[in-house]
């Protein structure tokens, strides 16, 4: 597997450095390290090179740790390089399954066994970057930012959601707000039944995002497939966390079903700068983006072995975001034991 590691700022070298060793023990690795992120930002001006899409494709997956520091915009870190590449390598599905974990209690009466998914349309949408602003600094000051839902990209979304569906419990649940959008909305559910109709065997529910947001609490049991927009997918993945012991168990996968682009594999926690450096960081959610990673080339059984290793380590050994107090090292080394 030739693999490129971006470990990035923050905890993300934390991260990425305890899932490393678990990875090597499960695949064959030629791995490329890649200084990118805000560091590199202050001392070039460039987060990434100019070639940086060109080196990805070199590859066949990209583990990412996080960006993001506080004497860096934090826009710069988000499209310098995370939308960026998710635009430039067409990953169009982001994957973000949310699944508890026996023995780590979530905020929830009725929080044991969730299992769904949420896939997020991935290139478009409220992050299409198309906008912008006028009369700055004046009491006239205007900002503008375009939604942009194409039917192209709906229906290929829509299509793995569907084919996901049906290999799980057969259930899709799309994610909109068509009673108070005019236009893009509308387009989701009306190119969405008609993917729906090539699929009979998956059931399909329209759902609108606050309604979901509020049964994401009261009956997360209810759920299978999300199938979302950028904007809500983005919103809904990050409020089903708690459901997996937090943002540290929170693995993601964006990727190009098909082929054609290797994905990218990243926690979803951010780089915590309040943290960084104090070894004290869950390298779960880089752990199971790795085992993501490993089902996605094809090695459901090593995929398969990690996450049963995290399931079974977790329940013994947690750092302080689980309620233990755990190193990061040694809930890594945890998880290498069950292995």
């Amino acid at each position: 597997m030739k693999l490129a590691v971006l470990p990035g700022d923050g905890i993300g070298p934390e991260v990425v450095g305890a899932t490393m060793p678990l990875l090597e023990r499960l695949a064959p690795l030629e791995v490329t390290e890649l200084d990118w992120g805000s560091d590199r930002w202050l001392r070039t001006g460039a987060a990434m090179p100019a070639d940086a899409v060109e080196t990805v494709r070199e590859h066949d997956a990209v583990l990412f740790g996080a960006v993001g520091r506080p004497d860096v915009p934090q826009d710069v870190p988000v499209w310098g390089i995370i939308l960026k590449l998710r635009q430039a390598l067409d990953l169009y599905v982001n994957l973000r399954p949310v699944t508890s974990w026996a023995g780590i209690e979530g905020p929830l009466r009725d929080g044991a066994n969730v299992d769904f998914v949420v896939v997020r349309e991935n290139t478009e949408g409220e992050y299409a970057g198309i906008g912008g602003r006028s009369h700055a600094g004046t009491a006239d000051e205007v900002a503008i930012e375009v939604a942009v839902h194409t039917r192209r990209a709906i229906e290929r979304v829509a299509r793995f959601a569907f084919e996901l569906a049906s290999r799980r419990r057969g259930l899709v649940s799309l994610v909109t707000k068509s009673n108070a959008s005019r236009f893009g909305y509308p387009l989701w559910d009306e190119v969405v039944r008609e993917v729906a109709d090539a699929h009979p065997d998956v059931r399909v529910e329209q759902v609108f995002v606050d309604a979901m947001a509020a049964r994401m609490i009261e009956r997360p049991r209810s759920l299978d497939v999300l199938l979302c927009s950028n904007l809500f997918g983005d919103i809904l993945s990050d409020l089903g966390a708690p459901l997996q012991g937090g943002l540290g168990m929170a693995p993601s996968a964006n990727i190009r079903p098909g082929g054609g682009a290797p994905g990218l594999f990243e926690p979803v926690h951010g780089s915590a700068p309040d943290i960084a450096g104090k070894g004290i960081a869950n390298p779960c959610g880089c752990i199971l983006s790795a085992a993501l990673m490993l089902r996605e080339l094809g090695d459901a059984d090593a995929a398969a072995q990690l996450e049963q290793a995290v399931g079974r380590a977790v329940r013994h050994t947690r750092t302080p975001d689980l309620g233990g107090e755990a190193t990061t090292a040694q809930l890594a080394a945890a998880v290498a034991g069950e292995l």
